[in-house]
């Protein structure tokens, strides 16, 4: 029985500097898409307000393929752990191969899915800024999705096989290439054509484009990769395969996005202000939260690798340094928040209004952090488990049936206003909070040995749970 469970309660210990070690690049790599989108908005600011309401209302949807994408993706890097904790090369190279069909599958799906929406959102009325000026920059950030994917799944496996930092250096790289290309497409700097807005997004094809090209020229070249370019053996691994572990975290991630922009959209139907306010606050709640993110794929892969090397006895362990260094995090956002905001606020915003609600609203998320910080790592680490419907179901009774109907009512019919969406908000994240470590400690707990009855027995039952 020890070694499937271990008994020393200081063994997590143990286990935090290999995951802090991991989670460092990790948190990095995760950050790349967002200076894109930094950079963006920075060069276009010159354009004008029309221009980045096109650019707020693209990246509002786009936050939701981007999630769900990410989520049907994020199996690989589990696989991908998994054989790399057995040592075996030839199945990270068959991984890999029916990984890149597959993101090349979904990412046109997604990208057929985006364009799709456009439509959609102008017949429920929705209002647009221009639609001649957003759709054509729409549809460069549809075609994105399909690089982007690629680009996930060569960081998947970097990281699983321990070269995060390579992963970190790839994908900075489409942010090194966007840069330049940004700017010269849309003022017409170093010969390029000016197309103002549409060039933004055809800078970010191109240069999403050029780091997946990168990618797979480090994966077949450098000779430390040698072992994994073997011809793999066995069938190929299928899109069908993939797509069945896949869909149920793609699910899960769409639902979370998805729960934040209605939420969103909440504040917008309160005014222009409570939108500001809601911008100023979670500008900052999502560098914090970067943490929390790269400790859930951290998590995730460590899991994977002591899963395949056989060493079930670290798996929780492993959940508990997680869990517990996350809550040291939060906990120091939280008082940061909670003493800071107004500062904050008065730092980002100069109007009254904003100033007013944002202050209030910083309370209110300052107090979620530990809750939001808890349910993302606890995902993690049932991912790595190869757990995915029981986590979603869960993900969408905390958001879709209990958070956005209790933000709705708040907001809308009590005193609490443009503050009531996040306390609602607030009181979903905790029902998962609770729930989602409880379900990953459930799965770890021991097992009784019916006499005659070997260890690989009960780790099947306990896999099966």
């Amino acid at each position: 029985m020890s070694a499937l469970v271990s008994r020393k309660p200081t063994a997590w210990l143990g286990e935090l500097p290999g995951l802090l070690r991991l989670a460092l690049p990790l948190v990095l790599g995760l950050s790349a898409a967002g200076l894109i989108s930094l950079t963006d908005t920075m060069l276009l600011a010159s354009l004008g307000t029309l221009v980045l309401a096109c650019v707020a209302l693209t990246s509002s949807a786009g936050l939701i393929f981007h999630a769900g994408l990410y989520g049907m993706l994020a199996t690989l890097s589990v696989r991908v752990g998994h054989a790399f904790g057995a040592d075996d090369p030839g199945e990270v190279a068959r991984t890999l191969r029916g990984g890149l069909g597959y993101g090349l599958l979904v990412g046109i799906l997604g990208c057929l899915a985006m364009l799709a929406t456009l439509p959609l959102v102008q017949w429920l009325g929705v209002p647009l800024p221009d639609v001649a000026l957003l759709t054509p920059y729409w549809q460069t950030m549809a075609v994105f999705l399909i690089p982007y994917c690629l680009a996930v799944v060569f960081k998947d496996v970097l990281e699983a096989i321990g070269r995060p930092w390579v992963a970190v250096l790839l994908v900075m790289s489409a942010v090194l290439f966007n840069l330049p290309l940004t700017y010269g497409l849309i003022h017409g700097h170093f010969g390029l054509p000016a197309l103002g807005l549409l060039g933004a997004g055809v800078a970010g094809v191109i240069a999403e484009s050029l780091a997946v090209v990168l990618a797979l020229a480090y994966w077949r070249m450098a000779p430390s990769l040698a072992r994994y370019r073997q011809a793999p053996q066995g069938r190929r691994l299928g899109w069908r395969t993939l797509l069945g572990e896949g869909w149920p975290l793609g699910l899960g991630y769409l639902a979370e996005a998805g729960a934040v922009v209605v939420a969103a959209w909440m504040l917008g139907w309160l005014g222009n202000a409570a939108l500001a306010a809601n911008q100023v606050v979670q500008s900052i709640g999502a560098l914090l939260y970067m943490l929390p993110l790269g400790m859930a794929a951290a998590v995730s892969i460590r899991i994977s690798q002591a899963q395949g090397r056989g060493e079930t006895a670290r798996i929780r362990a492993i959940g508990s340094a997680t869990f517990a260094s996350v809550t040291a995090w939060m906990l120091v956002a939280t008082v940061l928040l909670a003493l800071f905001g107004q500062r904050i606020a008065e730092a980002m915003s100069d109007d009254p209004q904003v100033i007013a609600i944002a202050v209030p609203m910083f309370v209110v998320v300052a107090a979620m952090q530990v809750a939001d910080g808890l349910q993302s790592t606890a995902l993690g680490a049932l991912r790595g488990l190869q757990d995915y419907r029981w986590p979603v179901g869960v993900t969408l009774v905390s958001y879709w049936l209990l958070a956005l109907p209790l933000s709705y009512w708040l907001a809308f019919h009590s005193p609490l206003g443009a503050v009531g969406v996040w306390v609602g908000f607030a009181s979903g994240l905790a029902v998962a909070a609770v729930l989602l470590p409880w379900r990953f400690y459930r799965l770890q707990r021991p097992q009784r040995v019916a006499p005659g009855a070997c260890s690989v027995d009960v780790q099947v039952v306990q896999q099966q749970q």
